[in-house]
């Protein structure tokens, strides 16, 4: 994993933080593939969201359910071809006003300055078995 990888997570995350779609999207790949595990979180299951539209499809649907989201990376953790950034997500419901924070990690993989695959999981545990090389 080399730093400039973990730089363009980085941007990504703070561009979603900030709510900014454009600056998030410009950190990803345009055939992204994004597994969602806050769905979950609304009683959904995990689910598969494709490209650009699907990034927007996901960010619709999250700010439709909560009224704030913010994602904190503790510790970003080298896994050769991917990362691991494993922290928590804090969310407000919008009609609720009710406030939760669960643990979560994303397994990533940027290729040429781009990511091209996200997976967040709700188990950081989860997320580090994910990433392990494959023998």
């Amino acid at each position: 994993m080399s730093q400039e990888n973990v730089e363009v997570f980085e941007r990504g995350l703070e561009a979603g933080n900030r709510g900014d779609v454009d600056g998030l999207l410009q950190e990803l790949d345009p055939e992204v593939e994004w597994h969602s595990a806050l769905h979950a979180l609304m009683g959904g299951k995990q689910t598969v969201f494709r490209g650009h539209d699907g990034v927007r499809e996901m960010l619709r649907d999250l700010n439709e359910a909560f009224g704030e989201i913010q994602i904190e990376i503790s510790e970003i953790r080298d896994q050769g071809d991917l990362l691991v950034a494993i922290g928590l997500s804090r969310t407000r419901g919008k009609a609720s006003g009710a406030g939760t924070e669960t643990p979560m990690a994303f397994v990533a993989e940027v290729k040429n300055g781009k990511t091209v695959s996200i997976r967040a999981y709700l188990d950081p545990n989860e997320a580090l078995e994910a990433a392990e090389p494959s023998e």
